[in-house]
């Protein structure tokens, strides 16, 4: 799969994750774990270019004597997996249309 294209979704898929409720990045990567791989380097990757993008904000809460992060999704993240819902309609679209006659 195009690396692009991997990146983009993933980024709609840590969205998602965080969509009902604010969470932190171990229990992100295990609500992911059923649908896709993703390692911790690449979550915490995705989270900071998120927070930077404004599509979540982070908070600070001690859990077990230490500092835990724990996300939550904005507007502009909600509106991200909308936009993303709409481009994937038009995906599914050109993917019938190479399939047509298989």
């Amino acid at each position: 799969m195009d690396v692009q294209l991997k990146r983009g979704i993933l980024d709609v898929c840590v969205l998602s994750a965080i969509k009902s409720e604010e969470s932190y990045g171990y229990k992100i990567i295990k609500d992911l774990k059923p649908f896709v791989e993703l390692s911790e380097s690449t979550l915490y990757t995705i989270l900071k270019k998120l927070e930077v993008s404004k599509m979540l904000t982070v908070r600070l809460m001690e859990h077990s004597g230490r500092l835990r992060k724990y996300y939550k999704i904005t507007n502009a993240g909600l509106k991200r997996i909308e936009e993303f819902k709409e481009e994937w309609r038009e995906v599914m679209d050109i993917y019938q249309f190479v399939c047509k006659g298989d």
